[in-house]
């Protein structure tokens, strides 16, 4: 069994499949769902390859949300094995995507694989919602989905999102929920003028500063027993030209991103940042890009089911939280689905080097099948 997640994982890591890009991996995990009898439904949007599968009969339905595409790999020549050659050194399995979430993907369908074997007849329904399109803006992926089968009347009662959820220990985290994302394209308007006449120029960076002290000292809510409080990151300052330390910029450009709960609204955020800008007398325009809102899944069936089989497996209880950043989840949720996110370790995704230990794809697998037993037999 382990070989062949590895095997799998590593077929799927050899695709350089940088986001929007797929590069053959669907097309693999298909092969196999068909040879176990699910059906197939492509759902491709714009450059986004996307798949829906499905096999079973009942009232009862058990959804795997996963995607293919990867961010790319940075330096190559800081990784110690190529990015897109799955790499085995040390029981660690090395490779973009490897942790997110190449690797979960494998442990699915393996998983899946083990069960159908097992229990052909099984009683209730299995999806595969699958996409090239989360590591992106994820307006073509599982959103696209997801309306397709809202607009087909289907219903999904249960949903395991394979995102790296773990800390430090396979299983020690799942995730409920996420937070909402906003971003903010500022642009604080000055008066150009030579350094050495400041009273004959308005300097946007000295007008700004004051604003940016007050926003990163303001407590915007508490958060909540679901959600931590609603945090702000100035992450781009731009003003000002490197070629002439003689003149005084005309603007500065700044962007900043809250990572909000469901205590705070956008709306009110956004407000919030303009009166402050406002009561400062700047002159300014600033755009808002709303990536995602915060969404919160209830505790039933499916989340006591996860924290037992981890229990049993491996000998610890999971935490519950709504850390990290967005995760499509926030589409699925529109199902009113319950929802858990539950994979692999995080420490390295997105990073150089990015890998995970063979043993918790093996376990991730047991995990997976375990839970497919508990819910649709």
């Amino acid at each position: 069994m382990l070989s062949s997640i590895i095997k799998l994982a590593q077929q799927l890591i050899d695709k350089p499949s940088i986001t929007p890009n797929d590069v053959g991996c669907q097309l693999i995990l298909i092969e196999r769902l068909k040879k176990i009898g699910f059906n197939i439904q492509k759902i491709n949007s714009a450059n986004v390859s996307n798949f829906f599968a499905w096999r079973g009969k009942g009232k009862k339905t058990l959804a795997f949300s996963g995607h293919t595409d990867v961010v790319p790999s940075g330096n190559i020549k800081l990784w110690h094995y190529p990015p897109f050659k799955g790499s085995l050194h040390n029981n660690m399995l090395y490779g973009r995507g490897a942790a997110d979430m190449k690797g979960a993907l494998a442990a699915m369908i393996i998983a899946t694989e083990r069960f159908v074997d097992q229990f052909p007849d099984h009683q209730g329904r299995i999806f595969f919602i699958i996409t090239s399109d989360e590591e992106g803006k994820a307006k073509n992926g599982t959103i696209k989905i997801i309306k397709y089968l809202m607009n087909h009347k289907e219903q999904i009662n249960y949903c395991i999102i394979g995102e790296p959820s773990s800390y430090r220990k396979l299983g020690d985290v799942i995730k409920n929920g996420r937070r909402g994302s906003l971003t903010g394209l500022l642009i604080i308007h000055g008066i150009q003028g030579h350094v050495a006449y400041p009273h004959l120029a308005n300097n946007p960076i000295h007008s700004t500063i004051p604003i940016i002290n007050i926003l990163l000292s303001k407590i915007w809510d508490t958060g909540n027993d679901t959600f931590p409080p609603t945090t702000l990151q100035i992450v781009n300052i731009r003003a000002g030209t490197k070629k002439n330390s003689n003149l005084i910029p005309a603007i500065l450009q700044m962007q900043l991103n809250f990572r909000f709960n469901n205590i705070s609204t956008e709306n009110q955020l956004c407000k919030q940042v303009e009166n402050l800008i406002k009561e400062h007398g700047l002159s300014y325009n600033i755009k808002w890009f709303l990536h995602a809102k915060p969404y919160i899944s209830y505790t039933g069936t499916l989340t006591n089911t996860v924290i037992t089989t981890i229990k049993h497996y491996q000998k610890i209880t999971p935490k519950i939280e709504t850390s990290g950043g967005s995760s499509d989840g926030r589409f699925i949720s529109y199902m009113k689905s319950e929802i858990i996110e539950l994979g692999l370790i995080n420490k390295t995704i997105h990073k150089i080097n990015e890998c995970t230990n063979i043993n918790d794809l093996y376990s991730l697998s047991l995990i997976y099948k375990k839970i497919l037993e508990s819910l649709i037999i």
